[in-house]
């Protein structure tokens, strides 16, 4: 997922240096690149409310002083790490009452595994909204490894319970950077119904593209909603990035087609489209998004790199049916869960990864800008274990 966000054309970098000894001259043109995100970084400092925003969570209350906090960043990034990880565990903490530790709570004083336990977990692994299928499947691998004599006690089943949902978050997993281009803008279309956090998620994601010294461009196809143009050019102001919009009714078509030429004409490295989520025209909504991705593929092959859709945790199973019904019309690349540190029903990301085997590339747990984070599967599920008392 960092690939996304390493420094601007890296790919062509990595194959400068030797030219580059041998051959100065050539050097020259290369240099209009660095210049753009120079001039980036000039206009960073009018954002003022981002860096209000990013400094105090990052800074850690119990050190002293900035001068401490470089070389402790740079010699000891575990630390950061660490913070991070504590941070991911504490957002998911309803998830963790709902599913964790109600299991820890069943499994308490207990000796053997019995018809009785396996019937009360089942109860809380369909009610932590794991999904009846999944939470079948993962039964019937208990009771396979207890006939093989492989599971002894209430503990040995919750590590098998553990690494096989591991396994299914991780099988869905893909590098993200393989949706990447190799030359030309890096084209993300969003998509996901109203309400579940598409806007703000675009802006915090343009956030990680610009500190990354990359030139982005944001485009406002959701057309018919009146406060969607005004919020995307909100979090354009916020990023100092443009923002291509028409008038409110606009053909989204248009105002893709013409943010393309912009796109190309200015060689910017990544482009965001925006688009409507109106469930209650499922069918004219569907059809718009189809001309949309065929009008980004006609300027720009292969185009949209990647499809992103946005869902929100909260909404638990109807998460399925809403990933299913895009998936099927456009295609989803990639999916982003927001809220998760505001639902119980956590369990909804191990259900995606089994049934669709689509990657998830991010996960929201807060507010703040950082707290957008790359989804790390294996991180994800040790925060979701992380025991009770080492909170």
């Amino acid at each position: 997922m960092l690939g996304w966000f390493k420094k601007k054309f890296g790919k062509k970098e990595e194959q400068i240096p030797v030219p580059d000894l041998e051959q100065p001259d050539q050097t020259e043109p290369e240099q209009a690149e660095p210049t753009l995100t120079a001039d980036i970084s000039l206009e960073i400092p009018p954002t003022l409310e981002d860096v209000q925003e990013t400094s105090a969570p990052i800074e850690p209350l119990p050190q002293p002083s900035s001068l401490s906090d470089l070389p402790k960043e740079e010699v000891s990034p575990g630390k950061k790490s660490s913070s991070m990880f504590q941070r991911l565990s504490e957002r998911l903490t309803k998830t963790k009452e709902s599913l964790v530790y109600r299991i820890d709570t069943l499994f308490l004083g207990k000796k053997e595994i019995d018809q009785e336990l396996l019937d009360d977990l089942e109860e809380i692994l369909i009610t932590a909204d794991l999904g009846v299928n999944t939470v079948q499947e993962l039964l019937d691998e208990a009771r396979r490894k207890l006939k093989r004599k492989e599971l002894s006690d209430p503990q040995t089943l919750k590590k098998a319970l553990k690494e096989k949902i591991r396994s299914f978050i991780t099988e869905s997993d893909r590098p993200a950077e393989l949706v990447m281009p190799d030359k030309g803008p890096f084209i993300i279309m969003v998509v996901g119904v109203n309400g579940v956090g598409k806007t703000t998620t675009i802006g915090k994601i343009t956030h990680k593209f610009t500190n990354a010294g990359q030139s982005v461009l944001l485009v406002a196809a959701d057309t018919f909603r009146a406060a969607a143009v005004a919020q995307l050019k909100i979090w354009g102001e916020r990023n100092n990035v443009q923002v291509v919009s028409q008038h409110e009714g606009a053909d989204p078509s248009a105002v893709v087609y013409d943010a393309m030429d912009i796109a190309l004409a200015k060689n910017y490295d990544v482009v965001i489209v925006d688009t409507a989520g109106r469930l209650h025209t499922q069918v004219n909504l569907m059809e718009e998004l189809k001309k949309i991705k065929r009008v980004i593929g006609k300027k720009i092959a292969d185009a949209p790199h990647e499809v992103m859709l946005i869902l929100d945790a909260t909404t638990g199973q109807n998460a399925i049916s809403q990933a299913k019904l895009f998936n099927a019309t456009v295609d989803i690349t990639g999916l982003t869960l927001t809220k998760l540190d505001g639902t119980a029903k956590g369990g909804i990301v191990v259900n995606i990864c089994r049934e669709l085997k689509i990657p998830i590339r991010f996960i929201g747990i807060g507010e703040q800008l950082e707290d957008l984070r790359d989804f790390d599967p294996n991180e994800f599920v040790d925060a979701l274990f992380q025991e009770k008392e080492s909170r």
